[in-house]
């Protein structure tokens, strides 16, 4: 990931996933915001805790950024993700707000 440039919530969330601190992931995300991942949605503190103790930080996840292009508010982001629940690459649109991370969307593979 070196040399990709991200805007500071996103990156929070990157290296949230990366540190497996699970108090730095769920405090990236606006109260309401959210994590949809391949259309199940979590919603809220809880919710992102859910996913990240699950899906992501929980199940020993890495994330290794490959691209990013940021428009306005949404970066997508393109990487190889690492975890005992999927292995391979991807991509997702994290949108923020007001400093943080809104939502955090990984659609599904077509």
């Amino acid at each position: 990931m070196s040399g990709i440039s991200l805007p500071t919530p996103v990156r929070r969330v990157v290296d949230a996933i990366n540190a497996a601190d699970t108090e730095a992931f769920v405090a990236a995300f606006t109260a309401d915001g959210f994590v949809d991942d391949w259309g199940r949605v979590l919603r809220g503190p809880s919710g992102v805790r859910s996913w990240a103790d699950t899906d992501a930080i929980g199940a020993g996840a890495t994330m290794d950024v490959s691209e990013a292009r940021t428009d306005g508010d949404v970066t997508e982001l393109r990487f190889t993700w690492t975890s005992r629940v999927f292995t391979g690459d991807s991509t997702a649109f994290i949108t923020v707000a007001d400093d943080l991370v809104a939502s955090f969307t990984i659609p599904p593979h077509a």
